[in-house]
């Protein structure tokens, strides 16, 4: 049978591995962040008429600029931000966050170029970059998973990276990131500032959002998702807000038509309904910080989350606390960081059978 060594792949992804977070069919699935409360029914239906009227005229490719889309986008960006409103022409959207970030590596990263993150950070930012030929290269975070300013500013004179990525709050952390953090990276760098708000919507009510220092940056970009607050995660709607000079720049490296009409008309529908779709972000929140408390009481060291996971330490053997919970119906996720677990803040429910089983874990 040919494996990949019998295959002229790229001498530069022989020995990777591609992405892959467990997917197993157990009840209570709190390992990759989804929100796990069902989609209200007033939603479904809503969004149900939008795709079936979609369909009707599938025979024909979809609006390449997704104008309606980008409209819906930047009306909910901007009652976020209500100080600092965002226009369509300065958002982007492709299929799931990823997507948009894999956009921004190709129009300004690729060989010869250089990417800079800091570690422990989401694995798919140096995924994307080895997709791209950009080449991946990191620097410490300070105590607690922060990265301050002083620490960004040495990091980027030393590499002189060509894109800094930076998550907002961090995964697999939660860490938050200060604005005066971002504000200072891009300070010191001539290149593109890439902010991953993935979680954005679950940090504390009133905390400007990275949206907030867009004016006069036109190097800076905030990408965002449909996948978590908005509960969209099979949908695969990610999107970006950035200068409209930005903007045009990743449109030389999209596919033609890459967002379906039935993507579109999906997150039409969906942002229509944004306060029904959010409405569980408190719940979500109320859940995290609960974790946050009770931890603790099992003898864990929880850190400090601005998302909607926890990420906590105090773990003897993560190994067999994962295969014990997974025994039990429960997958949380093992991110590879020594004596640490991480938990997806799920539904009343689910963290309360999670909390009891853990419990009763001889330790």
């Amino acid at each position: 049978m040919t494996g990949l060594d019998d295959l002229p792949l790229r001498d530069d992804l022989r020995g990777s591995t591609p992405y892959g977070a467990p997917q197993k069919p157990v009840r209570i699935q709190l390992n990759v962040n989804e929100n796990t409360h069902p989609v209200p029914d007033e939603v479904v239906n809503h969004v149900t008429a939008a795709v079936e009227r979609a369909v009707r005229s599938v025979n024909r490719y979809p609006d390449r600029e997704f104008t309606e889309l980008r409209e819906h986008l930047a009306a909910y960006l901007s009652d976020s931000e209500p100080s600092h409103p965002v226009t369509p022409e300065q958002v982007w959207a492709a299929n799931g966050s990823n997507e948009v970030i894999q956009h921004v590596l190709q129009a300004f990263g690729g060989p010869g170029r250089r990417m800079l993150g800091f570690p422990p950070t989401y694995s798919m930012h140096s995924i994307i970059a080895a997709g791209t030929g950009t080449e991946w290269v990191t620097a410490h975070r300070d105590a607690e998973f922060r990265i301050t300013p002083e620490t960004a500013v040495a990091a980027i004179e030393r590499e002189q990276p060509d894109i800094v990525v930076l998550c907002a709050p961090n995964n697999p952390t939660g860490t938050p990131l200060g604005l005066e953090t971002i504000a200072a990276a891009y300070d010191a760098t001539d290149g593109i500032v890439l902010v991953d708000e993935a979680y954005a919507e679950f940090m504390p009510a009133g905390h400007a959002s990275a949206l907030s220092l867009l004016p006069g940056r036109p190097r800076l970009a905030v990408s965002r998702t449909m996948s978590k607050a908005f509960a969209f995660a099979g949908a695969r709607l990610g999107y970006l807000a950035a200068d409209p000079a930005l903007i045009d720049a990743l449109r030389l490296v999209r596919l033609p038509y890459h967002l379906s009409a039935i993507t579109q008309a999906a997150a039409v529908a969906a942002l229509q309904q944004a306060p029904a779709m959010l409405a569980t972000v408190e719940a979500i929140r109320a859940q995290r910080d609960r974790l946050l408390v009770e931890l603790p009481t099992l003898g864990y060291s929880p850190h400090e989350s601005w998302a909607n996971f926890v990420l906590f330490g105090g773990v003897h053997d993560p190994r067999a606390t994962f295969e014990y919970l997974l025994a039990n119906d429960i997958i949380i996720r093992d991110v590879g960081l020594a004596q640490h677990l991480r938990v997806t803040a799920g539904t009343e429910a689910e963290t309360s059978e999670f909390l009891d089983v853990l419990a009763k874990m001889p330790r």
